[in-house]
Parts: C-alpha cells; structure tokens; sequence
C-alpha cells in the first residue's frame, strides 16, 4: 500500500525527548518528505502531539520504531492517507 499521509497520537516526558530530537528521527527515515508537529496537551509530567507526516510510499513500522527510540510513544494512528494520490477529507 502506498501510504502517503500519516497522522500519528503521539506522547511523550515532558524533558525529554525534545521536539528537535522527534523531529531529526522522523527525518531520518527514508521516503519522508515534510513532517509537522504539533502539541496538542499538556499535563504534569507529559506533552501529547499529533504529528503528521507526507511522503511516497511511508514504512509506518520504521517511523514508528525511529520514534520510540527517542523514548516517545506513538499511540495511535488518526488518519491514513494512501493511494496515487492524496484524498482531502471533506467537511459536512
């Protein structure tokens, strides 16, 4: 399957990893093209972010692993976008 979007519930401590650390092991993974990441809440000891990311063909299980090998946690998948080309969804 063509994966071409990702929207990924991801936690992480509050110190550590950093923002710029998530970012560099997202980056790092072949067929990633452009990545954002957004914090969504924060509580007294973590910061929960979406993170969303594009490219051609995503390893969902490489992106994951460079993730949480900087100690943060991917909860869930939000959204999955595949196929030749991107869907945008529409509001009703």
């Amino acid at each position: 399957m063509n994966i071409r979007r990702l929207l990924l519930d991801v936690d992480k401590a509050l110190a550590r990893p950093s923002l710029l650390e998530i970012g560099q092991a997202i980056e790092g993974v072949p067929q990633v093209e452009g990545f954002n990441i957004t914090v969504t809440s924060i509580d007294t000891e973590t910061l929960g972010m979406d993170v969303t990311i594009e490219g051609s063909n995503l390893d969902y299980l490489a992106i994951a692993a460079a993730i949480e090998k900087t100690g943060a946690v991917v909860h869930s998948i939000d959204e999955l976008v595949a196929g030749k080309r991107i869907v945008e969804p529409i509001r009703r």
